[in-house]
């Protein structure tokens, strides 16, 4: 996961985004050899409980694709307010949409 305040302005300066109704994704292509992953749920959502819960549905999507993941990407996945009233289908296909238009599920790479 990614978790520094480097990171996250990186991918705000570099990265290349695509976004749904119910999810923003931003994508940087890296030299490491693992994908990894960071998550925002703000205020917008709602409380505490549904901001975590909306974070365990996407940690748990992401743990489902992770063997199609493409090596060497940062992806900052931004929830958007429909996504708490979204079924576990929808997320799961909105997400899986959203990576593989972006280059991490495979297809065309983004640089």
């Amino acid at each position: 996961m990614l978790s520094r305040p480097e990171d996250f302005v990186a991918l705000q300066g570099n990265g290349t985004v695509r976004s749904h109704p119910l999810l923003v994704i931003r994508v940087r292509r890296t030299g490491l050899e693992d994908t990894r992953f960071g998550l925002s749920t703000g205020r917008k959502l709602g409380g505490a409980v549904v901001r975590n819960r909306v974070r365990r549905r996407l940690r748990s999507a992401l743990r489902v694709m992770a063997p199609s993941f493409q090596p060497g990407w940062d992806v900052l996945i931004i929830a958007r307010p429909p996504v708490v009233d979204a079924d576990y289908q929808t997320l799961t296909g909105t997400l899986s949409g959203l990576l593989r238009r972006g280059g991490v599920l495979g297809g065309r790479t983004v640089t």
